[in-house]
This record gives structure tokens, C-alpha cells and sequence, in this order.
């Protein structure tokens, strides 16, 4: 496919992956207040969002590898489809009765096992389709149907259920799927697969992924420095819910979930538009220190007004920071190479998210026990730490020479 006219059928692309997060939000933000609102507990919250991550993280390199061994759109269909299967199971087992925490864990999980052929095969097809003076334009509406489930989700969700029970969403979330698999279709028609003729076997893909990241020091330090700051970032996506909830009801929590995600929707547009033509190595240091402070901030009171203020302000950092990180892998990556590479990347990246979603909800129930605070201020204090770590480890990400080598893309012929 000529290049020159891949915009705008990344356009289509994207269109479908925000409707898919939009459905996706839905589910999310019912299955935690419904579990936070039976259990009381963060660590529950935590649980299912550890469940749902775990098996995308883990199972991200063969996905990447399986990217450049295969059509990476057909992947991507599979993925979105299938990965309906555990939200359908969640639908029916609460149709029958009252559904088990337990069973929405086993739900979560069947989905995230499908849905973790999706993000190497999208990233892959990005590079695919469009020229590098659009990479950074791309990353910003990535950014921006990233946002969508913070933006669009939880005032849908809030309303909601107001109304009816939590069912809907997980209907509404279904019929999404439908939609991407059609969006995804109409594109494959239009690019031709990647995937090479004299195809080599599975570990030999995974080990030339492995020798592409690690050969490549200012990448692979990258994504060490990523994974440190994901590990940060998950604390507050896993604890505002709490903090929030321990104070108001779920009608709020949606608005105020959708106020804090314009502020990705705001630098999203802004990046997805200009774009970013320099300093990425600055800009991302530099959004993630701010970020930091935004979520001490965010942590200090329960009054409604400053959480939204210095939420939106948090989220607003994440585009650039997102599009900066983004943009530095992949001009150094060459293009053959990217669903393997991708699958890496993904996997180091997001490490952290294992223990800030794993550890943070036990660490927010403690502290709410032990100071007699209860779980909002155990789990806001917990915030606070994240974001003090967070601004510390941004600064000396600022200093580093190898990242900042990236620039030029000096590692791409390796």
C-alpha cells in the first residue's frame, strides 16, 4: 500500500480501536464499582485489574512474534472477536444469578488471554501504513482512543447505571466488537501482509526479536526506564476508583473520571494534530515529572474539585510522554522487524504494572487499617508515594545520553 494515502486508512483503523476502548471503559468501570461497592476492598479492584493485564503482558512477545510470522490484520480480528468471549461469560453467569468475584476473575481473564494478539499487530501495522513524519500524529489519536475509556466510558457508565444494573454495559461492550471486526476487515483489504515468504520458525523470530531490543542499549534502557514509570502510573489508575468511592457515589465517580480524561483528550488532539517534532526525550522527562506532582496533588483531599483539577492535569501528561516514548522505539526499529520487536518492547515496558496492580490495592488496605483512615485515604497515601518516585526517577531519565542518542535514530541500522 502506497503510504502516502495510509493516513487515512489508519483513520478507519483507529475509528475502530476508539470504539473498542469506549467498550472496553464500560466494562471496566462496571466491574469495579460493582466489586468495590460488594467487597469494600481496593485489593479486589486490584485483583481484576491485575488479572485482566497479566495475561497481555505475558503473552505479548509471541504475539509480537506471531505479527511478523502472519497477516498482522487477521491477528487483530481474532483478537478482538475472540477476546468477547470472557465479557459474554461475565453477561451470562450474571443473567443466572448473583455472579462471584472469582467468576468475573475467570471472564477477565479469557478475554485479556485474546485480546493480547491485538497490540503488537496494531503497533506493526501503524508502521506499516504510515511515513515517520506521521508516527508522532498516529501516537496522538492512539493516545486519544486510549483516553476514550477514561473520557467517554465512565459518565456513559455513570448514567447508566443510574438507570439499569451493570448487565447493560457488558451488553454494549459486546456489540462493539462487532464494529472493529468490520473496520479491521475493510482496511486488510488495502494492505498487503508483512509477513515474510521464506517464513522461519517461531523461536527463531523470538530469539532475532530479543537480539533487535537488547542489541539496541538505548531502547532496551528505554523501556527499563518505562516499565519503572508504569509501575508508578498503575498505582493511581488502580486507586482513584477507591479514593473517590469512599466519599461519593458511582454517578459521580463517572464524572469525575470524565473530567480528569479530558486532559488527554486535550494534548491528545494537540499532539495528534502538530505532533511532536523535537526534544522527544525532553518532553517525555519533563510530562512524567509533572505528572508526579500532579498526582500528589490529587492525593492531598477529598474535596471533588481539586481531584478533577489535578487529575485532568495527570492525564494530560500522558499523551506526549506516550507519544515521546513511542516515537523514540520505533524510528529506531526497522520496519520488518517491528510485531517481534513490539512484542518485546510491550513486555518490558509494562513490568511495572504487575506489582503496582498486584501490590498497591493490599498496600492501600493496610494503610487504611493501620491508621484507622479507611481504604480512600490508605489508598490516596499511596498515591503520593507513587508520585514522588515517579518525579525522582523522571529526573535522572532526563540525564540519560543513551536515550537522548535516540533522537537521531542512530540505533536503526544496528
Amino acid at each position: 500500500m502506497n503510504k502516502k494515502a495510509g493516513y487515512s486508512k489508519f483513520l478507519i483503523l483507529w475509528s475502530g480501536d476508539l470504539i473498542s476502548q469506549i467498550g472496553g471503559g464500560l466494562t471496566s468501570f462496571g466491574l469495579g464499582v460493582y466489586i468495590f461497592n460488594r467487597t469494600g476492598s481496593a485489593m479486589q479492584m486490584a485483583l481484576v485489574t491485575l488479572l485482566g493485564f497479566l495475561p497481555t503482558l505475558i503473552l505479548s512477545v509471541p504475539a509480537g512474534v506471531l505479527a511478523d510470522m502472519y497477516d498482522r490484520r487477521v491477528l487483530m480480528m481474532l483478537g478482538d472477536g475472540l477476546s468477547a468471549i470472557g465479557v459474554l461469560y461475565i453477561l451470562i453467569m450474571m443473567m443466572k444469578g448473583d455472579v462471584s468475584v472469582f467468576q468475573i476473575c475467570i471472564g477477565v481473564l479469557i478475554s485479556s488471554v485474546f485480546s493480547s494478539l491485538l497490540e503488537p499487530s496494531y503497533r506493526a501495522t501503524v508502521t506499516d501504513m504510515l511515513t515517520e513524519e506521521e508516527f508522532t500524529k498516529a501516537s496522538g489519536l492512539v493516545s486519544l482512543a486510549g483516553s476514550a475509556r477514561y473520557l467517554v466510558s465512565p459518565i456513559i457508565a455513570g448514567l447508566l447505571l443510574g438507570a439499569f444494573d451493570i448487565k447493560i454495559l457488558l451488553a454494549a461492550d459486546i456489540c462493539t466488537f462487532f464494529i472493529t471486526l468490520f473496520t479491521t476487515a475493510f482496511v486488510k483489504r488495502s494492505i498487503v501482509s508483512s509477513a515474510v515468504s521464506e517464513r522461519q520458525g517461531f523461536f527463531s523470530y523470538l530469539s532475532e526479536g530479543w537480539r533487535s531490543v537488547y542489541s539496541r542499549k538505548g531502547v532496551f534502557l528505554l523501556m527499563i526506564t518505562a516499565s519503572l514509570i508504569s509501575m508508578f502510573i498503575g498505582v493511581i489508575q488502580v486507586l482513584s476508583e477507591p479514593v473517590v468511592l469512599s466519599f461519593t457515589d458511582a454517578r459521580m465517580l463517572g464524572v469525575t473520571e470524565t473530567v480528569c480524561a479530558m486532559g488527554m483528550l486535550v494534548t491528545s488532539l494537540i499532539t495528534g494534530i502538530a505532533g511532536i517534532k523535537k526534544g522527544h526525550s525532553r518532553v517525555l522527562s519533563y510530562s512524567l515529572m509533572l505528572a508526579g506532582v500532579f498526582m500528589i496533588i490529587f492525593s492531598l483531599t477529598e474535596n471533588i474539585a481539586v481531584i478533577c483539577i489535578s487529575g485532568f492535569l495527570f492525564f494530560a501528561m500522558l499523551p506526549p510522554a506516550n507519544s515521546c516514548l513511542d516515537y523514540l522505539a520505533r524510528t529506531n526499529i526497522p520496519s520488518e522487524l517491528q510485531g517481534r520487536v513490539w512484542g518485546f518492547i510491550g513486555l518490558i515496558s509494562q513490568l511495572g504494572y504487575i506489582p503496582s496492580y498486584a501490590l498497591s490495592g493490599f498496600f492501600a488496605d493496610r494503610l487504611g487499617k493501620v491508621f484507622d483512615i479507611g481504604v480512600g485515604r490508605g489508598a490516596a497515601k499511596v498515591i503520593a508515594v507513587s508520585g514522588v518516585l515517579l518525579i525522582v526517577s523522571s529526573f535522572c531519565f532526563l540525564f540519560s545520553k543513551k536515550i537522548r542518542a535516540l533522537e537521531s535514530g542512530s540505533e536503526y541500522e544496528i
